[in-house]
């Protein structure tokens, strides 16, 4: 029986265990990647564990989520990050130079590659055959340090991809018909593979925009093969001696099968407030809208760029409409200047941002009260717009930049003759903004730059005997990282300062709860189904960690949430009958009386509701590795122990 591309790529870099579904696996990981806003926490981590110098053969720490400068906090965390990855053997890409999945996917990804980044849009790298996945930023620093990388075994979904798209029908629209058909909890536990002839049609950039997105199905990653198309990519961007070729055997076998027939699809769009409550543009109906946001590292590639350019040129922006554009990195934002589109944009009205991620995390252009905002990017979850009643819709560039014109949503086919995009044979290529780190011999002279607003980490205990604690908080299905850890302009800024951090905890389901935690001193989080879905911010496990919280019990986790409560010593356990969960009140005093010796002999969790008198049975999903992490407090604490 032949290998699927994914299950090639686990294959390559096993360490440990075996490729059977369900089961742990250990990756060696080639290459990693952090942000700004998980960065700053990863490096403290990397730091604490006392290792002089990365280990793998690249690491890039790039500066894209926190460029807002309103105060010395996100300067500071700039100027450690660069510090460290000066020091430590990081390459570093400076403020202003991009989004890190998009000029990662333009300068340093590499076919058949293992990548692993403190960001849940990792596997963007997908679009050009690795194995790209998101990670907790402790995970990250310690696989910096020649630490393998667990995962469980995922099942392998074939996508298949038959067809051509039509004109104005897009690779977001790929995407989201995935998520229309999946849902957000529908890829957990998988991986989904893209295979078929219309793969052929779509180009690198239209590739990366649907493993990109494919990080709100939940899925472990996405991949594409690697071919003529991902060669032609890499030879644009000077780099051809980094393609290889990739992909699945004639024979390979796939645990779920999906055929799309790319020429049957239409314009779509996610509303509010979830990225697969999709539905056609034609249905929604043209609805009147307030803003307009081009760019995120789904959709700010040169390819979509110069086709909103296309579709704005000669006209101007509708009336009480803003429109914003985010090139996705400086190589994009120059050659747009150099070609003239750049211009076009300007004159028909639009706003043009800095390369950065901007206003998917919330950092800025948030749309007025209850206003509608048309964007490109690949999350739409309440509020994090900056807006609390705002409508949010994930559209193409497209549907965008045609209903900027009209000033409602507007089927981007009413727009007339198709686009005629001509792509560059050759890219600009300037890496004057990615430091290069100090060799070895000239590490020692280089000083970690600690600004004022950069905390310790929390600190962790071991297991106890028994946990016995009150239900702080509970709350339903589909709970985000956003909710746990709100971000946007006015809390980024703190991601290195947990106590500051963690009056916001929870912000948008309970503004009371982190002064609950402080009163009782510990406690206990209640949730329902695929809690902790949507970024891989692990702040959203180490500030309920500072605020005292020893076990989440849920109906089920998303996978990145789960890992980094397992890292910051937080015991994640699962009704054994989902049912129960409707039993259990906030307020109520829990106990787990024997956690520690059930989880030491494989024992389920019994839970008892000391308020009502019932007992629950619990379970949990747990290898020997996880379990020796709990016990001892935590990933660092564990490490520290290897060490």
């Amino acid at each position: 029986m032949g290998y699927t591309v994914a299950q090639k790529l686990i294959k390559s870099h096993l360490v440990s265990g075996e490729m059977k579904v369900g089961s742990e696996v250990g990756l060696r990981i080639d290459q990693t990647l952090t942000q700004d806003a998980t960065g700053t926490m990863a490096y403290l981590e990397f730091e604490a564990m006392g290792i002089k110098r990365v280990k793998t053969e690249l690491s890039v720490a790039y500066v894209d989520h926190n460029t807002l400068q309103t105060g010395f906090e996100n300067a500071d965390d700039h100027r450690f990050i660069g510090s460290v990855a000066k020091k430590r053997g990081i390459r570093f890409s400076r403020p202003g130079n991009g989004i890190c999945h998009q000029v990662h996917l333009e300068r340093f990804g590499k076919p058949g590659k293992t990548l692993i980044g403190s960001d849940s849009h990792t596997p963007t790298g997908g679009g050009i055959g690795m194995l790209a996945m998101g990670a907790g930023g402790l995970d990250v620093a310690v696989a910096m340090g020649g630490g393998t990388y667990y995962i469980t075994m995922p099942k392998i979904v074939n996508v298949h991809l038959t067809g051509k798209l039509s004109p104005y029908v897009t690779a977001k629209d790929v995407i989201l018909e995935v998520l229309r058909r999946m849902t957000v909890k529908g890829g957990v536990g998988k991986i989904i593979e893209y295979t078929g002839e219309g793969v052929k049609t779509l180009s690198v950039p239209e590739r990366a925009t649907i493993t990109n997105m494919g990080a709100e199905l939940g899925a472990t990653t996405s991949v594409f093969p690697s071919d003529e198309i991902t060669k032609a990519f890499l030879e644009a961007q000077g780099r051809v001696e980094d393609w290889s070729e990739l992909s699945a055997d004639s024979d390979a076998v796939y645990d779920e099968y999906i055929e799309i027939d790319l020429s049957s699809l239409e314009p779509l769009a996610a509303m509010p407030h979830m990225p697969d409550k999709v539905k056609k543009v034609s249905e929604i109906g043209k609805i009147k809208i307030d803003q307009v946001c081009i760019g995120s590292c789904t959709n700010s590639s040169l390819m979509d760029m110069l086709k909103v350019a296309a579709i704005l040129k000669g006209h101007t922006v509708a009336e009480n409409v803003s429109l914003s554009i985010a090139p996705g990195s400086k190589q994009v934002l120059n050659m747009l200047a150099l070609n003239g589109a750049l211009s076009d944009m300007i004159n028909a009205g639009a706003r043009i941002l800095e390369s950065a991620c901007g206003p998917c995390i919330g950092m800025g252009q948030s749309p007025n009260s209850k206003g509608i905002s048309l964007r490109t990017f690949n999350r739409n979850f309440e509020g994090r717009s900056g807006t609390a009643d705002a409508g949010i819709y994930l559209v193409s560039p497209e549907t965008a930049a045609v209903s900027a014109i009209t000033g409602v949503l507007t089927d981007p086919r009413e727009n007339g003759e198709p686009l005629h995009i001509l792509m560059p044979d050759k890219f600009i290529v300037n890496d004057n903004m990615i430091e290069m780190p100090a060799s070895e011999e000239d590490a020692d002279k280089v000083e970690v730059i600690y600004g004022p607003n950069i905390k310790p980490f929390p600190k962790t205990e071991k297991l106890p005997e028994s946990i016995e604690a009150k239900a702080l908080l509970k709350v339903g299905d589909d709970i985000t990282t956003d909710h746990i850890m709100p971000a946007g302009a006015k809390i980024l800024p703190y991601r290195s300062n947990i106590p500051y951090l963690s009056q916001f905890c929870f912000g948008v389901c309970d503004k009371e709860f982190p002064d609950r935690c402080k009163k009782e001193g510990k406690g206990i989080i209640i949730g329902g189904a695929n809690y902790g879905q949507g970024s891989s911010r692990e702040h959203a496990a180490l500030v309920p960690l500072y605020l005292g919280i020893k076990a989440v019990i849920t109906k089920s986790f998303a996978r990145i949430h789960c890992a980094n409560l397992i890292n910051a010593g937080i015991l994640p356990l699962n009704f054994k009958n989902p049912d129960d969960y409707v039993k259990i009140s906030e307020g109520d005093l829990l106990s787990l009386k024997n956690v520690k010796d059930e989880i030491l002999s494989d024992k389920p969790v019994m839970l008892l509701d000391e308020t009502t008198g019932e007992e629950f049975e619990l379970k949990y999903d747990l290898s020997t590795r996880q379990k020796d992490i709990i016990l001892a407090g935590g990933l660092l604490n564990y490490t520290r122990e290897s060490l």
